[in-house]
């Protein structure tokens, strides 16, 4: 039981159908974003987002921050999850997300849990870093532009407590990061950052083979990154 079972298409249907819980908003949402053009590829799928909403629990979140609205799947996900005084804050390049995102917020009763941000996301979290401080998110998800990862990165460590979670979507980016023919940009920064984080001893680490490769790093505490 040492190896990893290989997920064909009729296993991947049968762990859709025993766990994955849904409803008609995110069904609805699911299949307008699926209609839109790259809109299958782009799309947090289900079960991701419902582990998304799952890891904002285990951590007793209350503060969250998404690099990456797109049609705001994952921000409705995850705000459901947040206790009701507490705040998703979301940002995307592109104001036409959040206009399709708001209504789907509103029909779930999230959207007064959810702040978006619309601009370029390097400048609006160097924003959230004056104006709410460092250590100031419990979660991070990242989920922007592939060639921003590095930065993005090193930016969440700086706004997530200690013990808290960065959450980054995206991490085998289609099998490309193992095929050292593909030279992209967006690969090529994605595999850096693997790279870099499997030595970073500021947190505890973890690539789930799920999706397209979702990474877990925990910020480790202070001490517990000393003496490392």
């Amino acid at each position: 039981m040492a190896h990893q079972t290989e997920f064909t298409a009729k296993l991947l249907d049968y762990v859709t159908k025993v766990s994955l819980r849904d409803d008609p908003i995110l069904a609805e949402l699911r299949e307008l974003t699926s209609e839109l053009p790259g809109g299958t590829s782009l799309q947090v799928m289900a079960e991701e987002a419902q582990l998304l909403a799952l890891l904002v629990q285990l951590t007793g979140a209350t503060s969250v921050l998404e690099i990456g609205t797109y049609t705001g799947y994952s921000a409705l996900c995850m705000a459901r999850a947040l206790p009701s005084d507490g705040r998703l804050v979301t940002l995307d390049i592109n104001p036409k997300w959040i206009e399709v995102a708001n209504p789907y917020w509103q029909r779930a009763g999230v959207a007064n849990r959810i702040e978006p941000i619309v601009g370029d996301a390097a400048e609006s979290l160097e924003l959230l870093r004056t104006e709410r401080g460092e250590e100031s998110f419990d979660l991070v998800f990242v989920d922007g532009d592939k060639a921003g990862y590095p930065s993005y990165y090193e930016t969440a460590l700086r706004l997530v407590r200690p013990g808290g979670l960065i959450v980054l979507d995206n991490t085998l980016f289609f099998g490309r990061v193992a095929d050292p023919a593909v030279q992209d940009s967006d690969t090529q920064a994605i595999r850096d950052l693997n790279e870099r984080l499997r030595g970073d001893d500021r947190v505890d680490l973890s690539l789930l083979v799920m999706a397209d490769g979702i990474t877990l790093a925990r910020k480790r505490g202070r001490r517990a990154a000393s003496a490392r």
